[in-house]
């Protein structure tokens, strides 16, 4: 059946000539919010022109500027804002020496600032040293102190800082593995175990979660100190003995640790100052290093508690290795939270016959 046109009666496949000469100009209505090629490029032009010129506002070197991507920048930014919010330039105090880097290699870790719902707001420029990680490499994985930590221990963590919110001022620390480089991680086998010692801290009047935020301290744990580092270190103190663990020598340093002058200690055994639970551990140790059993490093390696003079315990990290006729001991003083996070991981050796 042929279908004609109400107009002119011919057959609608014929040419369309008979419509009326408005609808054969008018043209077919675009689709509403329809992509195009050219409106793409134009939007990507403006977000590139907008990223550039966020990028030029970032204190940073141009060659930095110039390494850093979309993700990168962005990252950067959402941590200037977060900082200028908690510290606005009209109501901060008057600023004292920048943190340049000679005061920052003198500290045992970086510093690192939280807000309230523990979004990254400051690190500081030689955490570096410590993860090998530069800031930029360490906000690219995530925005939050739960991205950059071993997602473990994030129920502990979220424990702590609540406490720490609900009570300003009061110091909490919590132990666990940060996010390394891959060079860290092939040297080292794995990534960093970092103490982060810090309290809530409220910046302006009335306290609000605006206006609070968590300072803190990120220092290694288990670290073996260096020879340089053993006598210039102010939580590390050498103890050195015969082989049957006598103190014959002790460094200054002790008095401030533990309490003892160095005369109280000489003559005694390194036993007599020992956690009786722990005294198994610390004749595994001691076999270890006098008889040279055992391979590797930790071998002369081990979690303690020593009695201080005034009768509590101190945990320490005790580095011990034979020299000649002595055993040299290095003590590194540890929080509980690291020795409990380091007693976890040690190997449990048996103690001599």
């Amino acid at each position: 059946m042929t279908i004609f046109c109400s107009h002119c009666h011919r057959p609608l496949q014929a040419e369309m000539s008979c419509l009326p000469s408005r609808a054969k100009q008018a043209p077919s209505a675009p689709r509403p919010f329809r992509s195009t090629k050219s409106a793409s490029k134009a939007r990507r032009d403006q977000i590139n022109a907008e990223l550039q010129a966020l990028r030029s506002l970032l204190p940073i070197s141009a060659q930095e500027k110039e390494r850093l991507s979309y993700l990168h920048t962005m990252a950067l930014v959402c941590l200037r804002l977060r900082g200028a919010q908690l510290f606005p330039p009209g109501l901060a105090p008057p600023a004292g020496p920048a943190l340049g880097t000679e005061l920052l290699s003198l500290l045992p870790g970086f510093l690192l600032v939280l807000s309230a719902d523990s979004k990254l707001v400051y690190i500081s420029e030689n955490v570096a040293q410590v993860l090998g990680l530069s800031v930029v490499e360490l906000l690219a994985q995530g925005d939050t102190v739960f991205d950059i930590l071993d997602g473990r221990v994030g129920e502990d963590v979220h424990r702590k800082l609540l406490l720490a919110r609900e009570e300003p001022g009061r110091e909490v620390t919590f132990v666990s593995e940060m996010r390394t480089s891959k060079a860290f991680r092939l040297q080292h086998g794995g990534n960093r175990v970092v103490a982060v010692c810090g309290r809530f801290v409220a910046l302006r009047w009335p306290p609000s979660p605006c206006t609070t935020a968590f300072l803190a301290l990120c220092t290694p744990v288990g670290q073996s100190p260096t020879e340089g580092e053993a006598s210039s270190q102010d939580d590390i103190f050498q103890s050195m003995h015969l082989l049957d663990m006598t103190v014959i020598d002790v460094t200054e340093s002790v008095t401030y640790h533990l309490g003892y002058r160095r005369e109280e200690l000489v003559g005694q055994s390194w036993y007599s100052l020992l956690h009786p639970e722990d005294a198994d551990l610390a004749a595994a140790q001691h076999r270890a290093v006098a008889l040279g059993a055992g391979a590797g490093p930790e071998a002369g390696t081990a979690v303690l508690r020593v009695l201080r003079r005034d009768r509590a315990w101190s945990w320490l990290r005790v580095w011990a290795r034979r020299d000649g006729g002595c055993i040299t001991c290095t003590c590194r003083c540890l929080r509980e939270e690291e020795a409990a996070h380091l007693r976890a991981r040690q190997p449990r050796t048996a103690a001599p016959p």
